[in-house]
Parts: structure tokens; sequence; C-alpha cells
């Protein structure tokens, strides 16, 4: 299955969730096994020959494709969780969205310092969520070299931060001119 044939299991919504946001859904790709199946192989591709120790997955569809990556790769995997989700002592950071703001935690114990963590998530926009993510495992002495989403809109410069912050960054689908 070519990345174009993985192009048409994502659904365009305007309007979602506010006026003006194009909002692109991955569920026509979750429900594809062959589909699903593929793009979680071709986000794992790159890091098959030095997996991390784990793969991290932004919620809420970070946790999916995140889970299926850390498989492939034979990685543990760390939730990065919306506030108040976690039953243990957890560290938080606050992120801009281009719709909004929010926040995301993580278990103080999740990983050790030095341990590598390759950051999965579904889509970049404005980069804010990946980021906060990014500071977050960081902070908790976590080497997070690399990210791999499944859909980047490069308009919105989410590339272009996460890459200033060191990040190698990889993505399977583009959807210019956001």
């Amino acid at each position: 299955m070519s990345t174009d044939s993985l192009l048409s299991h994502i659904r365009t919504v305007p309007d979602y969730p506010k006026k003006g946001i194009l909002f692109r859904d991955i569920t026509p790709l979750l429900g594809d096994a062959k589909a699903l199946r593929t793009a979680c192989e071709l986000m794992a591709a790159p890091y098959r020959n030095n997996p991390p120790d784990f793969v991290a997955g932004i919620e809420a569809r970070g946790f999916i494709l995140g889970g299926i990556v850390a498989q492939i790769l034979g990685s543990g995997f760390i939730p990065v969780r919306k506030p108040g989700k976690l039953p243990y002592k957890s560290v938080q950071r606050q992120y801009a969205l281009e719709y909004g703001s929010g926040t995301l935690e993580l278990h103080e114990d999740c990983v050790g310092k030095g341990q590598k963590v390759l950051l999965v998530d579904d889509l970049v926009a404005t980069g804010g969520s990946a980021e906060a993510a990014v500071l977050l495992l960081r902070s908790l002495g976590a080497v997070v070299t690399d990210g791999s989403f499944l859909v980047d809109l490069p308009d919105l410069g989410g590339r272009k931060r996460l890459e200033q912050l060191g990040l190698q960054f990889h993505a399977l689908l583009e959807f210019p001119g956001e």
C-alpha cells in the first residue's frame, strides 16, 4: 500500500473543532486493518535497526499508533496524557494549540535518565503538543531525538518548531496549504 493510498484513508472535516479549522480525521485509516498496519510499519521503519527504549504516544490517537509502533520495535510504551488521567505522581507542561491551549503530563518515573524515546503522534500542526511532550520527557532525563508522525501540516510551522528542538522529524503524509 502506497502513501497515496494511505492519504485516501484520511477524511477532512471542515470547521471542526471550530470554524476555520480543517480537521484531519484518521478514523477511516484506523478502521482499515491493512492501512493501519502499513502506516505503523512505515512509521517504525526508520528506527528498526536502532530501536528506542520507549515509544511515547500523545493522547489520544498517538496512543493507538504509538502502541503499535512500540510493539513493532520491541520497545516499551509511555502514555503522554491529558491532565488528571494518571494515578501516580506526575509532571506536566502547558502548551498552545492552533485553536486553544492544553496541558500534557507524564508519570515522573516513566523513563530513566539517558533512556532513548521516540515520540509518536498522528498529526503535527503547530507542534505545541509535541514540543510539550519532548520537553517533559527531557525534563525527566530522556534522550528524545526523533519523532514519527502520520501527518504533517507543514504550513502551520510544527515541523520547524520541532526541528529547532533538535528533533529529527519523520512524517508519512503532508497536507500543504493549510
